[in-house]
């Protein structure tokens, strides 16, 4: 077992402050910057400390060898990329402002790598020419950059962040599907491995596209994302996710028009018949890909999903107030019985089994009750429309769903042949015909899961770490440096423990034990081991686990021992 080199507190640099920095908007920005780890340089780009480095390279590590033990091979591509690969792409006009595009000097244009796809299929194309020649699967960790209109939350929404993206090149979907399943596997290793509670989540593919797609989502209070799950297992992200609302039927007889004076909202026309929201329809109205007009209708107690109704309608995007007026859409009371001509009506399937419905009358301060479906109206595409909510039906055993916030830090899709075709990039088959590369990609950021395991695992005095990506598993705190009895005996437990394998650090600072005690807590180290006279006089020193903050009394002989049990629980 290899001796780790012991780290000195009193030559360390870290740089730790008592109070938040003025300019971080969220906890593990804060923390960060407070224990020493990296430092603002300007919006969305950062600095990372000798602490903070030595845990980016924990987690690239736990990365490279999950990639390599599951077949993966490491390489590096450039930061800087031609134009020239985007345009054969399609992606050079359209990726959009967060590209950082540049001229050289001899008027040749590049950017700033956002992703790499464009680099990794130029480079294979040439050199896999043949069915033998696969599958292959390749990797590198590398720098990204995005230009984000407002970088916040620190390291999670920055303009230059580390990132891994890996690509599979397969002959077919099968091998697709096997590549994929084998990235999948070794994601699940990667984000158990950090020691961070997670969910596998189905996501849409966004601008890097392809058929499918899942992101590995670390539970955080703080987390940008909001994502729905179910104890037998099933878990996606709310733009993706699919439940089953459960609206109610308002009893009522024939078609009757009410008015209902000042009610535009369906919180207000619940009250107003003092019924469920449930029980009633919301209206949305929007446009499709060629100009025609819609009217959505969800339950009451729902939202409208705009990324399923985009999928259910080629090109929907909603309305403007002003669009709304030009069309005779009554904004606050709309409803399928009497729309303008022309105006199509789609509803989420939920709906379906509903025979009446409580719907606006398309006349300001006028609502329907006792709507009849197929009679009073029609509906014109049916479909998964609404936004998920707690408690509704998990699509796959029926329990209730719960919600949670996530924060992503990986990301894996099957891009079929999206950039071999637009690139041109082919293969020889074994019957003799040329066929384009079946991909796949995995993405993972680096930097991002530090800020993310942080916000996950943090309390009122500081970072929680993991022992596995913690930037050292244990410090050694002598209470009294320079005492006879106490500095030896300090010296002498951070070399056992480090001949024992173990990362050790010595707060050998000549500080006040509060002080102390307050940064070891604020840089998270998991395990405490502190020395004191009296302790020592009596043969014993004691230990703390970070993450429970107990503390309990060991022989100065079994020292060792002890620590790698607090680490192990």
């Amino acid at each position: 077992m290899s001796t780790h080199a012991i780290l000195r507190m009193s030559t360390l640099y870290a740089p730790t402050l008592k109070e938040d920095p003025s300019d971080q908007d969220i906890v593990s920005a804060k923390l960060l910057v407070r224990a020493g780890m990296i430092r603002k340089e300007a919006s969305g780009l950062y600095t990372f400390l000798p602490l903070g480095m030595r845990v980016l390279h924990k987690i690239q590590n736990i990365v490279r060898e999950e990639m390599d033990s599951h077949g993966a091979q490491e390489l590096l591509m450039p930061f800087v990329q031609d134009a020239d690969l985007w345009r054969r792409s399609g992606r050079w006009g359209v990726y959009g402002d967060e590209m950082m595009r540049l001229v050289d000097r001899h008027g040749n244009e590049f950017c700033l790598g956002p992703t790499h796809e464009e680099v990794i299929t130029d480079l294979v194309q040439n050199e896999l020419r043949s069915y033998k020649d696969l599958p292959r699967n390749l990797y590198h960790i590398q720098l990204k950059f995005r230009d984000e209109r407002r970088p916040r939350f620190g390291l999670l929404r920055s303009r230059e962040f580390i990132m891994k993206d890996g690509y599979s090149f397969d002959a077919d979907e099968a091998g697709l599907d096997a590549s994929y399943a084998n990235m999948r596997d070794a994601y699940v290793n990667i984000t158990e491995r950090m020691g961070l509670a997670y969910r596998v989540v189905e996501a849409d593919t966004g601008e890097i596209g392809g058929s499918g797609s899942e992101e590995f989502m670390v539970l955080a209070d703080t987390g940008e994302a909001e994502i729905a799950f179910c104890e037998c297992g099933y878990a996606a992200d709310t733009e993706a996710a699919s439940g089953k609302p459960a609206p109610t039927c308002y009893e009522a007889g024939a078609l009757t028009k009410l008015e209902t004076p000042g009610v535009h909202t369906i919180a207000e026309l619940a009250e107003f018949l003092k019924c469920e929201q449930s029980s009633l329809a919301k209206a949305f109205s929007g446009k499709d890909a060629e100009g025609n007009l819609w009217v959505l209708f969800v339950p009451g107690d729902h939202e409208v999903n705009e990324l399923k109704a985009a999928q259910l309608i080629s090109g929907f995007e909603p309305l403007t107030d002003e669009e709304m007026k030009d069309a005779g859409l009554c904004k606050g009371s709309m409803g399928p019985v009497g729309l303008p001509e022309g105006v199509k009506v789609a509803a989420d399937h939920s709906l379906a089994n509903i025979p009446t419905w409580v719907v606006g009358a398309n006349e300001d301060g006028y609502h329907y009750v006792g709507a009849k479906l197929g009679s009073d109206f029609t509906v014109d595409t049916w479909g998964e429309l609404c936004e998920v909510k707690e408690g509704d039906a998990c699509p796959c055993c029926g329990k209730p769903l719960q919600l949670a916030r996530g924060i992503e830090v990986g990301q894996i899709f099957k891009l079929g042949t999206k950039y071999s075709e637009a690139m041109d990039a082919t293969y020889m088959a074994e019957d003799g015909s040329e066929k384009p590369f079946v991909m796949g990609c995995y993405g993972w950021g680096v930097s991002r899961s530090l800020a993310a395991a942080v916000e996950q695992c943090h309390d009122e005095d500081g970072i929680v770490w993991p022992a596995s990506i913690a930037p050292a598993q244990v410090i050694v705190i002598p209470l009294n440096m320079g005492d006879d009895l106490v500095e030896p005996a300090a010296n002498e437990v951070a070399r056992k423990l480090a001949e024992a394998g173990l990362e050790v650090v010595i707060d050998d600072r000549d500080a006040r034990a509060g002080f102390k005690f307050a940064d070891a807590d604020l840089i998270g180290w998991p395990v405490q081991v502190v020395l004191g006279k009296r302790g020592l006089k009596n043969g014993e020193v004691e230990i703390k686990r970070r993450s429970v903050g107990e503390k309990v009394s060991v022989a100065l002989d079994s020292v060792v021992d002890a620590v790698k049990q607090a680490l192990a629980e």
